[in-house]
């Protein structure tokens, strides 16, 4: 059966490239194409509301974990989010764990329908605002308003329900790859950040004494309680906001635990960067409700749990720097290397204010050695000095928010320029691959577009730094944000990269929103 005529598959937001990660299905007759899986999606989008769906927009980032086809499927004012994943054994983890959370009143997108065999279910629509998202409009600095205070609130007021109430009855035995974090799954974090981050970063280490430090805090790690539900990937981009109430996605890598993890992951989930004061009082927040699910002593109850919470922010830092170290260095991604400043902010913290039950001279080294790396200071930003914050977009979004209080700076409209989402070839690429770069380079009207840009900015840096500013901005828009915009931004930043006293950071808001 082929797609019903009229589905509208909309590719100017296109999931991850399928082809790079593994999403295309192989068969008989070579890759599946995105109408086969389209067909799938559609297939079960009638079985479950009666009619066809007229729309399919692919998605990527917001929904779901790599790995996974995510489509948004829309029909007679009716959308549903269609996941396509070749792993059975996740797929089942995460639909049972959906259906016993609904059991328990739990905020989860309710199942409408599934097919094992072919890989694929539907799921309910949760919007498109994430916890990190709403964190970004409502802060300034440091400062961060209180209406992202009362969302993160409300998300540590769930979590205690996940971690103890559904976690007693769940069946474990479909977790996967493991039904709890246990010695091995400990050994695979920190092996990823041993082999995958410092080996990749230059960072010298002492290979047996540091298999020792692991062996040590392993241990430590190990003799907290862990009888509890570990969401294993619990921050702000898996938290979905609906009306400033809090709904919960990506649990399927969830095991048997401890308790520190989950709520270490969300305070010192990177790029969120919270102030150490609102960590704090979100953390006392969190140890005030999850008190109400146990029977303890609270003061007793709090000096157990802080006896190993650090030690779960080290280990879930690490796991997380070993994922943008295989990302960034392993894959030549380099827009997931953006996030290792804001682990090394927190690991500076973690050095400057607090104390392990145990000696753990390896690894402190090698921390030490990360925060002195210049390699890894060149991704950080310079206390002084220019910095020029450059940004692609799409113009279907909100434009880039200035986060330094300077009204905006520079916003280039790319849109009347020859666009190479328009063809096939092109669509499933981004303005950084050699294919779009190519195209693009081969048009005069980019060419001068271009020129015209370096021109104005260059005249500007060379103002802002005789008059000591320290800060500027620049945003190229398009309309998908993802070939012109990107090619754009990446072009500029090549140009000023290397000047004396400027420091370049570059974002892409699109792509990040689509997890490329």
């Amino acid at each position: 059966m082929r797609a019903r005529i009229g589905l509208r598959i909309v590719f100017e937001k296109p999931a991850a490239r399928a082809c790079d990660s593994g999403l295309l299905a192989r068969e008989k007759g070579g890759l599946r194409t995105r109408t086969a899986f389209m067909e799938v999606l559609q297939r079960l989008f009638e079985r479950h509301f009666g009619f066809a769906a007229d729309e399919a927009r692919p998605l990527q980032g917001k929904l779901g974990g790599s790995g996974r086809v995510i489509v948004r499927l829309a029909g007679r004012g009716i959308s549903a989010i269609g996941i396509l994943h070749s792993v059975r054994e996740e797929n089942v983890a995460f639909l049972e764990f959906s259906r016993h959370f609904r059991r328990h009143g739990l905020p989860v997108p309710e199942i409408y329908i599934d097919d094992l065999k072919a890989g694929a279910y539907l799921e309910e629509d949760l919007g498109d605002t994430t916890l990190f998202e709403f964190l970004g409009k409502n802060r300034a600095g440091e400062a961060v308003h209180a209406p992202a205070v009362e969302a993160y609130r409300r998300v540590v007021e769930v979590l205690p329900r996940f971690q103890v109430v559904a976690g007693r009855d769940l069946n474990y035995k479909v977790c996967y790859p493991r039904g709890s974090f246990d010695r091995q799954s400990i050994a695979w974090d920190l092996n990823y950040f041993k082999y995958y981050f410092l080996r990749l970063a230059g960072v010298p280490f002492n290979e047996q004494a540091l298999e020792h430090d692991f062996s040590r805090l392993t241990k430590l790690l190990l003799a907290a309680d862990h009888d509890y539900f570990l969401y294993r990937d619990f921050q702000s981009r898996n938290v979905m906001l609906q009306d400033g109430r809090p709904r919960f996605v990506d649990y399927q890598g969830g095991r048997k635990g401890a308790l520190q993890y989950d709520i270490a992951s969300l305070l010192f989930d990177g790029k969120a960067d919270l102030p150490p004061a609102l960590r704090q009082e979100l953390l006392d927040y969190y140890l005030d409700c999850l008190a109400g699910y146990l029977d303890v002593e609270r003061d007793a109850f709090r000096n157990a749990f802080m006896e190993h919470y650090y030690a779960y922010v080290y280990v879930r830092i690490m796991q997380a720097l070993g994922a943008y170290g295989f990302r960034g260095f392993y894959e030549r991604k380099p827009h997931f290397l953006e996030s290792v400043p804001y682990a090394l902010k927190n690991l500076r913290w973690l050095a400057h204010n607090v104390t392990l039950p145990l000696a753990l001279p390896a690894l402190m080294d090698a921390f030490h050695s990360m925060l002195a790396s210049e390699k890894l200071l060149a991704l950080s930003t310079p206390e002084s000095g220019l910095t020029v914050r450059v940004y692609s977009f799409s113009f279907h979004r909100q434009m880039p928010a200035d986060e330094e209080g300077h009204g905006g700076g520079f916003v280039f409209d790319g849109r009347g320029l020859p666009n190479p989402g328009r063809e096939e070839r092109f669509r499933a690429l981004t303005g950084r691959d050699a294919p779009v770069i190519e195209y693009l380079e081969q048009q005069e009207s980019v060419r001068q577009f271009l020129r015209n840009a370096e021109e104005m900015v260059d005249a500007t840096v060379a103002s802002y730094q005789k008059r000591g500013f320290s800060s500027l901005m620049v945003s190229f828009g398009c309309t998908g944000g993802q070939h012109r915009s990107v090619y754009l931004a990446e072009q500029l930043a090549a140009h000023l990269r290397g000047r004396n006293g400027v420091q370049v950071m570059v974002r892409h808001l699109e792509l990040e929103r689509l997890g490329r």
